[in-house]
């Protein structure tokens, strides 16, 4: 099972940031899931709110705006897939408008980097998958009636191979069904130890998790005993 911190490892500093990515590596994570969004300047920069912190749209800023507003430097997509060539990167889109900007970024990379690039929004991860050669997978925040008639319905998108589930949904049975399709189960949201173990039993191919530490096996950081659930 792949071990991805969510957002970076934010710990003791701002969540999708260069420390933040930084820190995670040092623990020697296997990937990182990261959040794309579009600036009003046009920049897939790396953001996961609509909001910033003062209720201004982050799509109405621009990336200087944006480090103004939040109080710290906004990196782009291209800069943390260059700083981090290691690792694998989920890459969550936001909304539509952040993928033009996003996949002639992914196109430089592709042969250099692993990708995955993820969205709850399914028809973006449909039109990303018929433009570019990386890994995809649909994000889902409410279990599906029938998993078999998700894979259905991508079944000539050869590139869509997986699910990423938020931990509060998961389904042992449905997850057997996206396995014996060929596809890969990851899994985001645990938060305790407990919920950490019982992942780590369900043959995930990935844990997208904001306490990589519970899985790791370290002196776990004051932060980590708990948290709240946060989407992907």
């Amino acid at each position: 099972m792949l071990l991805l911190a969510h957002r970076g490892y934010h710990a003791d500093t701002a969540e999708n940031t260069m420390p933040a990515f930084e820190a995670a590596v040092k623990l020697g994570v296997d990937g990182i899931e990261t959040d794309v969004r579009l600036s009003s300047d046009g920049l897939p920069v790396i953001i996961h709110e609509r909001l910033t912190p003062h209720q201004r749209a982050v799509a109405g800023l621009t990336r200087r705006e944006l480090e103004r507003d939040l109080g710290h430097p906004v990196p782009v997509l291209a800069e943390i897939l260059d700083a981090f060539p290691d690792v694998l990167w989920n890459v969550e889109i936001k909304n539509p408008e952040a993928l033009p900007a996003a996949l002639p970024v992914l196109m430089q990379f592709r042969h250099t980097r692993r990708l995955l690039l993820t969205s709850f929004r399914h028809d973006v991860v449909i039109a990303a998958a018929r433009e570019i050669e990386i890994e995809c997978g649909l994000l889902l925040a409410h279990r599906p009636l029938d998993a078999a008639a998700i894979i259905a319905g991508c079944i000539n998108e050869r590139r869509i191979r997986a699910i990423v589930w938020d931990y509060n949904i998961v389904d042992e049975a449905a997850l057997r069904t996206v396995t014996v399709n060929g596809w890969s189960n990851y899994v985001y949201g645990a938060l305790t130890h407990a919920e950490h173990q019982h992942c780590a039993g369900l043959g995930l191919a990935g844990l997208i998790t904001d306490y990589p530490l519970h899985v790791l096996g370290r002196q776990a950081h004051v932060g980590e005993a708990g948290g709240v659930r946060s989407e992907g």
